[in-house]
């Protein structure tokens, strides 16, 4: 993550004053990062907690303040398309979809000569 970026996310847990629990904090974090630096951003927030995560190089950041514990980065899955680029997407999906299968039933037949 940006050291900029770093700096302003070192700050939101003491702005996030105001309630206590985990979830809440967790939830003012992602909300801040969602508003200044795009949506799809996860925030977690703990004493003790594992994780596996995928997410885009440059968007993660582990760190401690006092007992708890932050867990904050962007998934690789951007929120940002507009219809036109869904849509797209949807239609080469399908088509590779369509691919995979006649491949499936071109084997199946081949298979089934021996």
């Amino acid at each position: 993550m940006p050291e900029e970026m770093q700096g302003r996310v070192l700050e939101l847990p003491y702005q996030a004053h105001e309630v206590s629990d985990g979830h809440s904090i967790a939830h003012y974090i992602k909300q801040k990062f969602d508003e200044d630096c795009g949506g799809a951003w996860h925030c977690v927030v703990g004493k003790e907690f594992g994780s596996c995560i995928t997410r885009l190089c440059g968007t993660f950041i582990f760190f401690g303040v006092e007992m708890m514990e932050f867990l904050i980065f962007k998934d690789g899955n951007d929120i940002s398309l507009t219809k036109e680029e869904a849509a797209a997407t949807a239609r080469l999906l399908q088509k590779d979809q369509r691919l995979i299968i006649d491949l499936y039933k071109y084997l199946i037949l081949y298979a089934n000569k021996f």
